[in-house]
């Protein structure tokens, strides 16, 4: 009887052999001894079934890290960073079908449809994270910037996630040091810095009338 699981394993196997999607349901679903009412059971399409694949190493990712009994501990930073590492590690026994998937996708400014899935995933894991940062105060809370924290994230996501792709270092440690060095400048930035004192200074400054006309020395 066909299930999630295996017609995802027989899709990874099929496009791995073949280089490509199966031409219809049909011949996929005949080759794999089901039905094509049994396929779109569970998939409507095979864009849907690769949106699954993704979503699943999301969801697998945030069951591994959120299981650990340090994870509630950990600062906004730290959850990312385990996230980020978890993510590449689980990707590394599927690495071959990541390259597959991630290269035959049109380039574009807009998230492809197989994505779509994991981008949600990791955009929900995000806001949280920073909302618990910014309450924590770790991350500053500036006006309209803050609710875009969470997109400078993913775009370091889909860096690194490319990043891979293309590492040929020894046990990929190059995308290890492109995740911290990456993660940690993203959250550098989320932080409070001297810009943020300045600006403050000139609310300040604004709201009590400025400086004064002649200092009195």
């Amino acid at each position: 009887m066909a299930t999630i699981e295996s017609i995802q394993k027989a899709y990874i196997d099929f496009v791995l052999t073949q280089g490509e999607q199966p031409k219809s349901v049909y011949i996929f679903a005949k080759k794999n001894k089901m039905t094509e009412a049994e396929f779109y059971q569970f998939f409507g399409s095979f864009d849907a079934l690769e949106q699954g694949i993704w979503s699943g190493f999301a969801q697998k990712t945030l069951n591994e890290v959120q299981g650990q009994e340090v994870y509630a501990q950990y600062s906004a930073r730290e959850k990312a960073l385990s996230f980020f590492y978890a993510f590449f590690e689980l990707l590394k026994g599927s690495r071959s079908f990541a390259v597959y998937s991630v290269k035959k996708q049109p380039k574009s400014f807009t998230t492809p449809f197989v994505f779509e899935g994991l981008k949600n995933s990791f955009e929900a894991f995000a806001t949280q994270i920073i909302n618990e940062g910014i309450e924590t105060a770790e991350l500053s809370d500036r006006k309209f910037f803050s609710k875009r924290y969470k997109d400078a994230l993913w775009v370091q996501f889909v860096f690194v996630l490319n990043f891979w792709i293309n590492d040929s270092s020894a046990g990929f440690e190059k995308t290890d040091e492109a995740i911290e060095k990456g993660v940690n400048v993203t959250f550098d930035l989320f932080q409070r810095s001297p810009i943020d004192n300045l600006f403050e200074y000139g609310k300040f400054l604004a709201k009590n009338g400025g400086m004064p006309e002649k200092m009195g020395f």
